[in-house]
């Protein structure tokens, strides 16, 4: 049921913002260098390598910055770590700082829910970095909480995307995709979702 659900959700999603797509790609094209979209590596269930297709929203050279940053920065450092994510992140674009507190930088992701890799509810899948081993990252990541939370499919929204967002640190997000998984319905999904509307129009705790 949820993955009949995940389809035509989806695919009602594409056909409502098409115009949108073509409007935020004539932006990124129009405001920096490089691609319309961009594929993050992400952990996905049981613990596999995915990739999630989102709208650019930094420069090219996003990676070697945010290096160099956390390098020679170490509140930084600690920010990213707390958060995975700066909440003055000079890698992002003027365009992409309005599509990131949106959210509408995700938009593509629903052809990721087509595809099977990602639901249109679940707990968010979280960065990969290039540093570390898999198991290694899972168990940095996610600690005893890995085996819960990497038994379902991650997803575009869930409970801490209407719960604070981007002000939450890591063990909170984890502590709330639990609560998640403990009380997922198809009924809780539609709640969440409709919950999740009104933060795209009126962002809230997202950068």
């Amino acid at each position: 049921m949820k993955r009949t659900f995940d389809i035509l959700f989806a695919l009602f999603a594409l056909i409502l913002t098409s115009w949108v797509f073509l409007l935020i790609a004539l932006f990124i094209k129009l405001s920096s260098r490089g691609p319309i979209f961009f594929a993050s590596r992400r952990i996905g269930k049981m613990g596999k390598v995915i990739y999630c297709l989102k709208f650019r929203t930094m420069y090219l050279d996003a990676e070697e910055k945010l290096n160099d940053l956390l390098s020679s920065h170490s509140e930084l450092k600690k920010e990213w770590m707390t958060f995975q994510k700066l909440k003055h992140d000079p890698r992002i674009t003027p365009v992409g700082s309005f599509l990131r507190k949106t959210s509408l930088d995700e938009l593509p992701q629903f052809f990721d829910v087509l595809k099977g890799t990602l639901s249109v509810v679940g707990p968010r899948p979280l960065l990969l970095s290039n540093e570390e081993k898999l198991s290694e990252e899972i168990q940095r990541t996610f600690g005893d909480k890995s085996t819960k939370i990497l038994s379902v499919k991650p997803g575009l929204t869930g409970l801490w995307q209407i719960s604070g967002r981007s002000r939450l640190s890591l063990e909170e997000r984890l502590r709330l995709d639990e609560t998640y998984i403990d009380n997922q319905s198809l009924l809780y999904d539609l709640i969440l979702i409709f919950k999740t509307i009104p933060l795209m129009l009126f962002p809230d705790g997202a950068f």
